[in-house]
């Protein structure tokens, strides 16, 4: 069931036609979220504030280490020595960095960047990003799966989604295995908060790299999001809405398989074909709906 921290009750005006009303309904609660981390700089400790973002309360921790694996500030889980939130306050949490491990702080001006609604802006970003997946593990080649499989996703996300239930107002994420099984699913307000505590929790519990996994989204796939599931070795990326260029063309890259408007028994293949069982065209957008 939702917690009371995810959700708040509220009073409005319900209108239908010329009739208004007063009434009460659940909102997903939006709040910030300060990720900082904890590092040692020349035997010194040191903390540094990383990111501030808009979530949804709940699966904090996952969320900071989802965001800061997906960025390339955390690779194995030996580097991360604990996780601390402050008493003071839920809306902040810090990563602390293992002793020994080193930290570049001009990281964070190489290689963080602005997004948009629709993903990345700036060709350098684009070619750090690319630097910083290329370099990794490719995406399994070897795995397969069913259209059956595939149709049958939004069904079984949306029947996961206990707060979207109650509010209609939060995007999730969802891993599921080759055939079509729900193995875990997340929520927020935010698309990339969803997938960065969907993997943030695999990653704490030594199960990145994702390389026999699906990942599901309720809304589209910007280049963001398939940064994060190329990071992750995850080798399918389905979505219920429309992918962007960059997300086409980032996925097409890391041989990962893209599938877009996931929905009503329908779906388009924009990348890497080879993976789904059934006939396709032998080129890089293959369209199924």
């Amino acid at each position: 069931m939702p917690s009371a921290s995810n959700t708040s009750c509220i009073e409005l005006c319900r209108v239908q036609g010329d009739r208004v009303a007063p009434d009460r309904d659940k909102v997903a609660v939006e709040e910030p979220l300060e990720i900082q981390i904890g590092f040692e700089r020349k035997g010194v400790a040191a903390i540094r504030s990383i990111s501030v973002t808009m979530r949804t309360p709940g699966n904090d921790e996952e969320l900071a280490t989802g965001f800061l694996f997906g960025e390339g500030l955390l690779n194995r889980r030996s580097e991360l020595a604990r996780i601390e939130r402050n008493e003071g306050s839920s809306n902040q949490v810090r990563i602390h960095l293992a002793a020994g491990v080193r930290f570049d702080l001009k990281h964070l001006e190489r290689h963080f960047y602005t997004t948009s609604s629709c993903g990345i802006c700036g060709k350098a970003s684009l070619e750090a990003v690319h630097r910083l997946l290329l370099t990794g593990p490719h995406a399994n080649s070897s795995l397969r799966l069913s259209v059956a499989a595939v149709h049958s996703l939004p069904s079984q996300l949306r029947r996961a989604q206990q707060v979207f239930a109650d509010t209609g107002g939060l995007h999730a994420a969802a891993l599921f295995d080759t055939h079509g099984n729900l193995l875990a699913v997340r929520e927020d307000v935010g698309r990339h908060n969803a997938v960065d505590k969907l993997i943030g929790a695999a990653w704490l519990n030594g199960r990145v790299p994702l390389e026999n996994r699906v990942l599901f989204v309720s809304g589209r796939a910007s280049f963001e999001l398939v940064q994060k599931a190329a990071r992750a070795d995850i080798p399918i990326f389905a979505a219920v809405g429309a992918p962007s260029s960059l997300a086409i063309e980032l996925a097409r890259a890391c041989d990962l398989t893209l599938l877009g408007f996931v929905r009503d028994r329908r779906f388009n293949v924009y990348s890497a074909s080879y993976r789904l069982d059934g006939q396709f065209e032998n080129s890089e957008a293959t369209s199924m709906a």
